[in-house]
């Protein structure tokens, strides 16, 4: 009867020993959520050398002319926000392509122009060799 009195038989005592299985579980859980984690942010991190920026002097030079181009709801063509005709126009982009051979241009066109007058303009830009051109539109005008 000696070993009753160790706390092996008797129902009626209070427990008084820490149950530290739970708190093992929750510690080994979260060392592996730092674990994952930990590795998900090392191989986002990619030792690169970058190179050095320029100064803003050097940086302008480096940035090919952009032209400007709107139709507005009734044909008539801008230029940098300024109206001109397609003569006009074509004699701006010549100049801005000898100036600078990666003329871009951007154009803007209302929706209800016509698509013949839009494909003149991609024309007359090709016509002067500028290749490279964008459409500027609404994000709502795309999922219309």
């Amino acid at each position: 009867m000696a070993g009753g009195a160790m706390g092996g038989g008797d129902d009626d005592g209070l427990i008084t020993d820490i149950n530290v299985t739970p708190l093992v579980d929750v510690v080994l859980v979260l060392l592996i959520i730092l674990m994952v984690t930990a590795t998900q942010i090392v191989s986002k991190t990619i030792n690169v050398e970058l190179p050095s920026a320029q100064r803003p002097d050097q940086a302008q030079a480096a940035t090919p002319t952009t032209l400007a181009i709107s139709i507005d709801e009734e044909g008539q063509l801008y230029l940098d926000r300024e109206e001109v005709d397609e003569a006009v126009l074509r004699t701006r982009v010549r100049a801005a392509r000898a100036a600078d051979d990666e003329t871009r241009a951007v154009i803007a066109a209302h929706r209800a122009i016509a698509h013949g007058t839009v494909i003149r303009i991609i024309d007359l830009l090709r016509q002067e060799n500028v290749n490279k051109f964008a459409f500027n539109v609404r994000q709502a005008d795309l999922e219309d």
